[in-house]
């Protein structure tokens, strides 16, 4: 998360400068919601869209965009490199992440959305649905991630 901020304030005086510029975050569907294993990779991406958001609200007269990308489940080794809770690699390909969207469709999906100029964007399969039952039944959203099979 820092490194992403540190070089998105490198680059804002440039776009400042020219009046024009587009930042394109990769956060996660994570940085969204939170599920079990991933608290330090959840709080990062919430971290990220906390930052964009207040930096496209302090920016927009200047011209420069920002897009938020929320990525579900996407064939990377994410998973393999995720750290357990004592900090040792988990090492495996978790099923989710195994069976996800590939990164040539993300890209892609990111194009499309730049061009069109949105805010934000969630891309993936049935994970989508979390956004939807977490913001209108976070009861319903909270017990289903207490049974969620992320390994």
């Amino acid at each position: 998360m820092l490194g992403t901020i540190c070089l998105s304030k490198a680059i804002l005086p440039h776009f400042l400068q020219r009046k024009t510029g587009h930042f394109v975050v990769i956060t996660s569907l994570t940085g969204k919601f939170g599920t079990p294993l991933r608290s330090s990779y959840a709080a990062a991406k919430h971290g990220l869209h906390g930052f964009f958001d207040s930096l496209r609200a302090e920016i927009w007269r200047e011209k420069v965009q920002v897009t938020l990308v929320c990525p579900g489940f996407i064939t990377t080794h994410v998973s393999m490199n995720a750290l357990t809770g004592d900090g040792s690699p988990q090492g495996a390909m978790d099923n989710a992440t195994r069976a996800g969207k590939s990164p040539a469709d993300l890209a892609k999906a990111i194009l499309n959305a730049v061009e069109k100029g949105k805010y934000e964007m969630a891309y993936g399969g049935s994970e989508l649905m979390g956004l939807y039952v977490k913001r209108f039944f976070p009861r319903i959203f909270t017990n289903m991630l207490k049974t969620a099979k992320v390994t």
